[in-house]
């Protein structure tokens, strides 16, 4: 709808239309000979700044308040109340002029935000400290801060109907494979919903599969991470009101790389890396494989153990994937509770609990001691990985691989596993494999191997991986 020319008439739309907005700060006054009506909302404006324009209003001679010379790096014009209600809700102000159908919008934003803190899922020893925020000016400076090259892009719109979220792709223009970031756009563009209020949200509608519990893209609260992504050819997804950024594409051995691999020497990487992918399997298999082993084939056992084993066992009233099974779940509750309780409380839930329930069960004869270990040594693998996103997809493949051994025993234990590395084996992200390159490195000259389960040092390093555009893997 067009504004009008007389003032009084663009009054009463407006106020019409924000009728019941408590926090909408609206004011009428003289400017020169002539009026004008100043409107922005509460907080999400500079104070300061807005005092500025109306004192300058104040004493102008009339003119338009686009010559005002405020103190201020945007003004420019609406010719529609939309475009006046898109813009104070994005914390600019709005000025109308009597006897002009143009207001005057002014980027007067000053949002409410707890500044750049500390990172809390991604802490490393070495290394920047700094995290994004939830502020999405904020964040794509933290990055630019980092990589000062006019071929750093940030490629910025709005998604949602009635959140309206500002989401920006950061990239490097010439190292960005041009497929990857024209699926991103037109996958971006395909969101058709209320509002986006984190970039959990942007992650689930752009995966490529969204039946797997694995996560497809990698989500960072480091922007140190995030700047190294992009240097390496990736694209960072950036969404207002969020503290976290996607990277895209990723691969499975991304989720198992951490932000002071790079910090400590080669040797050290390497060890801590052979670590992470150790505790992903015993993640996922240890509880299957000792299912399989105490109850179809116990004479694989060393003949001492499987007698202790034998002996504990001899009053545990349930079959030994039950007690699996609800010793998992248990662990699984007070994880949980552990994660929303505040965090001295939940610490002390996780650790306490964890040693009573335990403890309990074993006395009560409902478990034997070696379930517990399993569970306990399961849980602390699980752990041990550095993405909390893929610590959480592992989870089902444990359960499902439980079931199997239960049900089968070895053949299927095996069969759990195969199925979870054929799934895994199934899945792209943005074109490129999951499990790359562990399958296809050929692709790449296998450069991308030096930097997997162990890293090469640095000097060796010289090609980016399989993301950066052909023609541009040389970076050293």
């Amino acid at each position: 709808m067009e504004l009008y020319d007389n003032l009084d008439d663009n009054i009463a739309e407006i106020e019409k239309t924000l009728d019941g907005c408590g926090d909408v700060v609206s004011r009428r006054m003289a400017a020169g000979d002539s009026e004008i009506y100043v409107l922005y909302i509460d907080l999400l404006a500079d104070a300061d700044m807005v005092r500025e324009m109306t004192t300058l209003a104040y004493f102008s001679d009339g003119r338009e308040p686009l010559a005002f010379g405020v103190r201020s790096p945007d003004v420019r014009e609406a010719a529609d109340f939309d475009s006046i209600y898109d813009a104070i809700m994005g914390g600019e102000t709005a000025l109308l002029t009597q006897g002009s159908n143009r207001a005057t919008l002014v980027s007067t934003r000053k949002w409410p935000n707890r500044g750049v803190g500390q990172a809390e899922a991604e802490v490393v020893v070495e290394g920047p400290k700094d995290a994004f925020t939830e502020s999405f000016r904020y964040n794509t400076a933290l990055i630019r801060r980092r990589i000062r090259d006019k071929r750093l892009k940030c490629r910025q719109t709005v998604v949602g109907r009635r959140g309206k979220a500002n989401v920006g792709l950061m990239y490097i223009a010439d190292l960005v494979r041009p497929e990857v970031l024209k699926e991103l756009n037109e996958r971006l563009a395909a969101i058709d919903t209320d509002a986006v209020l984190d970039v959990g949200y942007l992650e689930a509608m752009l995966s490529d599969d969204w039946l797997s519990p694995l996560p497809l893209n990698q989500l960072t609260e480091r922007p140190d991470k995030a700047a190294s992504a992009i240097l390496e050819g990736r694209v960072a997804v950036v969404c207002d009101n969020s503290p976290f950024v996607m990277l895209a594409p990723s691969t499975a051995h991304t989720f198992f790389q951490a932000a002071d691999d790079y910090s400590e020497s080669w040797q050290t990487a390497s060890f801590l890396r052979v670590l992470r992918y150790a505790a992903a399997v015993i993640a996922v298999c240890f509880p299957g494989l000792y299912c399989a082993l105490s109850a179809f084939h116990p004479a694989m056992i060393p003949t001492r153990l499987a007698l202790k084993m034998a002996e504990t066992r001899a009053h545990v009233p349930f079959p030994i994937a039950v007690e699996l099974i609800m010793m998992e779940l248990a662990f699984e509750l007070l994880r949980e509770a552990g994660l929303r309780l505040p965090g001295p409380v939940g610490g002390a839930i996780g650790v306490v609990g964890g040693i009573i329930v335990g403890q309990a069960a074993v006395e009560a004869g409902i478990v034997c001691p070696m379930v517990v270990i399993v569970v306990a040594l399961t849980a602390i693998a699980g752990f041990a990985i550095p993405s909390y996103a893929m610590g959480e997809g592992l989870r089902p493949m444990k359960y499902f691989i439980i079931i199997l051994s239960a049900a089968l025993g070895l053949f299927g234990f095996w069969c759990g596993v195969i199925l979870c590395l054929a799934h895994m084996a199934s899945l792209k992200s943005f074109g490129t494999p999951y499990l790359f390159p562990f399958v296809s490195g050929e692709v790449n000259g296998f450069s991308d191997v030096k930097d997997t389960i162990v890293r090469a040092p640095l000097r060796f390093m010289r090609r980016r991986p399989i993301f950066a555009r052909r023609g541009q893997q040389k970076r050293m």
